[in-house]
C-alpha cells in the first residue's frame, strides 16, 4: 500500500473545500492529525500544483495572509470574490459564516 505525503494529503483537503467557502491552515493540520504544523500546511499550499484552490484557505482570522503567493497582490481575492466571496482590506467578510471545518467530512 503506497502511503501518500503530508502535502498530497493537504491538496486533497484543499480540493474539497466548496466553492464560496474557505477554511484554515490550522483546520486543515488539525483535521490531517497535526494540529500544530499549520505552517507546514501553508508551505504545501504554496507549492500546489494546478487545480488546487488553495486560495480558499486563509489564516484563522480570515485575512488572505497567503496573497502574497499568488502573482498578484490582489488575485488571491479576485478569486475568491469569482466565487461570492466578499473580502474588505484582505479580509473574509463574513468569516464564520463561510468557513467549512474538513472535521465536517463524514468518514464513511
Amino acid at each position: 500500500m503506497e502511503r501518500s505525503s503530508f502535502y498530497d494529503d493537504v491538496y486533497e483537503v484543499v480540493r474539497l473545500i466548496p466553492k464560496g467557502r474557505v477554511t484554515t491552515f490550522g483546520a486543515i493540520a488539525r483535521y490531517l492529525g497535526t494540529g500544530l504544523s499549520s505552517r507546514m500546511v501553508g508551505w504545501a499550499l504554496k507549492a500546489s500544483p494546478q487545480g488546487v484552490p488553495a486560495h480558499r484557505v486563509v489564516n484563522r482570522a480570515g485575512i488572505l495572509s497567503g496573497k502574497h503567493h499568488f502573482g498578484h497582490p490582489c488575485r488571491m481575492q479576485e478569486l475568491l470574490e469569482e466565487e461570492g466571496v466578499r473580502v474588505v482590506n484582505d479580509e473574509v467578510q463574513n468569516f464564520s459564516g463561510l468557513l467549512w471545518d474538513p472535521q465536517s467530512l463524514s468518514l464513511e
